[in-house]
């Protein structure tokens, strides 16, 4: 690491109470001294998207506490994003977030499932899964505890208003299209 640069838990606690106001909270802080200029980034996550205006406020507020810290030679170079979407499901507060969103999950017994996350609640997930029919939905009820792995898939259409409804609870869910 580059003489000068903050250590990851340094970057943390100086901007974790203004993340924390913004309704997010700092995933992780990665750190690259050998970088020209020196790159840290600061992985943020919270129950609404990040969108490019709240990067842009957070980048602002976060260089202002960065650049007060005396301790950091010359320059570097900021990054404020999300965790990305390959980035496994691994708490209650994953898949809260993930809610309505199509995912890929690998259970301790070895079955795989693919459906879309539904409500979370007292260490059970709700995943909308096909029936069946072809056609049909259905909730699978399974327990965080049994879930190895889980990855939120990329989607290329339109899910079904039916499917929407049974995992967000919204009638309108397919109305408008997701975002």
């Amino acid at each position: 690491m580059a003489i000068g640069l903050p250590s990851q838990t340094q970057v943390i606690e100086l901007l974790d109470s203004e993340f924390a106001r913004a309704g997010y909270e700092i995933e992780d802080v990665l750190i690259d001294g050998r970088a020209k200029p020196p790159r840290i980034t600061v992985i943020a996550d919270g129950d609404t998207a990040l969108d490019l205006d709240t990067v842009a406020a957070l980048s602002r507020s976060a260089s202002t506490l960065l650049d007060a810290v005396d301790s950091i030679d010359g320059g570097y170079v900021l990054e404020v994003s999300s965790p990305g979407v390959d980035r496994p499901l691994t708490s209650e507060k994953h898949f809260r977030r993930a809610r309505g969103r199509k995912v890929e999950v690998a259970l301790t017994d070895g079955t795989q499932l693919t459906g879309r996350v539904g409500e979370v609640r007292d260490g059970a997930l709700s995943l909308v899964v096909r029936g069946d029919k072809a056609r049909d939905w259905t909730v699978h009820p399974v327990s965080l505890d049994s879930i190895v792995e889980a990855i939120v898939q990329v989607e290329f259409s339109k899910p079904s208003q039916q499917e929407l409804e049974l995992a967000t609870g919204d009638r309108n869910a397919g109305a408008g299209g997701r975002t």
